[in-house]
């Protein structure tokens, strides 16, 4: 499995972007987390395949109809804290 922790700048406040990252993650069986950031950013995590991890960011990137993202910052980790489902902590 490949974890991920990524950040989110853009428009991604406000606009139902942890919905929608949290909808995305379930169509690509992605287990995690997803947050607003003091700074206007949304932070996630989030682990699966390869495969479902790709998929999963390429959405994450499009962003929202509403939305409007414009860098994702992401980084490998180690772990990921999650209770095997995608949920907004904040």
């Amino acid at each position: 499995m490949i974890k991920y922790e990524a950040v989110v700048h853009g428009r991604v406040q406000g606009v139902g972007f942890r919905q929608f990252t949290q909808q995305a993650a379930m169509r690509h069986n992605v287990f995690g987390w997803v947050q607003n950031e003091d700074d206007g950013t949304v932070r996630l995590a989030a682990e699966g395949t390869a495969g479902q991890m790709d998929a999963f960011l390429s959405e994450v990137r499009k962003g929202s109809p509403v939305s409007k993202v414009t860098e994702v910052d992401v980084q490998e980790v180690a772990q990921v804290t999650h209770n095997d489902n995608f949920r907004i902590t904040k």
